[in-house]
C-alpha cells in the first residue's frame, strides 16, 4: 500500500491555502489573488468581518435555533450560504436582513434554509421538490396549482418545518437573544457557527440553541 508523505514546507503551503479560502472564500473567482491582492483584500475584509459579522440560524421564533448555518448550508434555491452576499461595509437596518444569491442568474433575494432528509430536500405538501417551485417569496409551484412550498415534515425539535425561520442577525441582536457568539473571526460566510458543537442540529446536541456558550 502506497503512502504519500509531506515534508514540512509543503504542509505549511496547505495551511496557507486553507486559511486563504476560508478568508476568501469564492471572492477571487476562482483565480487565486497576487500576494499583493491578498493583503489589501484582508486589509479590506478583516476588520470589516470583525464589525459586523453576521448569524444565521433556522428555529421556531422565540424557540431553540434548530439548525445553526455554516458556508456550505444550502439555500433554497440550491445554493451554499457562502455564495449569497455575507459581507456587508453598513449593516442595513432594514428587517429582516436579505442576503440575495451571487450565482449568475439565480433569482434568490434572500437566503432561505431548506431542510435535507439526509441528502434529500424535504419536498412540499404537493409532492414536488424544491427545485419545482419558483424562487420568488411565494415559491409558487411550476408544476400544480400549489399557493407555495409547505412542507409537511417535522423538524426534530418537534415542530412542522413552516412553522421555522431563517434568522439573519447581528451580534448585538444575537446576544440580546441569549445565544453564543464564539469570537471574532475574519473568515467568510461562518453564519451562525461559534465552536464545533454547532456543526450539529441544536435539538441533536441538546442544546436550548447552544444557550451554553461551546466556544470555550
Amino acid at each position: 500500500m502506497d503512502h504519500t508523505f509531506l515534508d514540512r514546507s509543503a504542509l505549511e503551503m496547505v495551511d496557507e491555502y486553507c486559511q486563504y479560502r476560508r478568508i476568501v472564500g469564492d471572492d477571487d473567482g476562482g483565480i487565486l489573488f497576487s500576494p499583493e491582492q491578498y493583503e489589501e483584500y484582508k486589509k479590506k475584509m478583516v476588520p470589516q468581518r470583525m464589525k459586523n459579522r453576521l448569524y444565521v440560524s433556522f428555529g421556531v421564533p422565540g424557540g431553540i435555533d434548530c439548525v445553526l448555518i455554516g458556508p456550505e448550508t444550502r439555500c433554497f434555491c440550491s445554493h451554499g450560504y457562502k455564495q449569497h452576499k455575507t459581507d456587508f461595509e453598513i449593516i442595513p437596518s432594514e428587517r429582516p436582513l436579505l442576503l440575495p444569491c451571487r450565482v449568475r442568474g439565480c433569482l434568490c433575494s434572500a437566503y432561505e434554509y431548506l431542510p435535507h432528509i439526509q441528502a434529500v430536500p424535504v419536498r412540499c405538501r404537493c409532492k414536488h421538490l424544491p427545485q419545482d417551485h419558483t424562487q420568488g417569496a411565494r415559491h409558487l409551484c411550476k408544476k400544480c396549482d400549489c399557493s407555495g412550498f409547505r412542507s409537511p415534515y417535522r423538524c426534530g425539535c418537534g415542530q412542522l418545518t413552516f412553522n421555522h425561520e431563517t434568522l439573519v442577525e447581528t451580534k448585538a441582536e444575537r446576544e440580546a437573544r441569549g445565544r453564543p457568539v464564539g469570537q471574532d473571526v475574519p473568515y467568510a460566510a461562518m453564519g451562525g457557527l461559534t465552536g464545533f458543537t454547532s456543526l450539529f442540529d441544536s435539538y441533536t446536541a441538546l442544546q436550548a440553541s447552544g444557550l451554553q456558550d461551546d466556544s470555550q
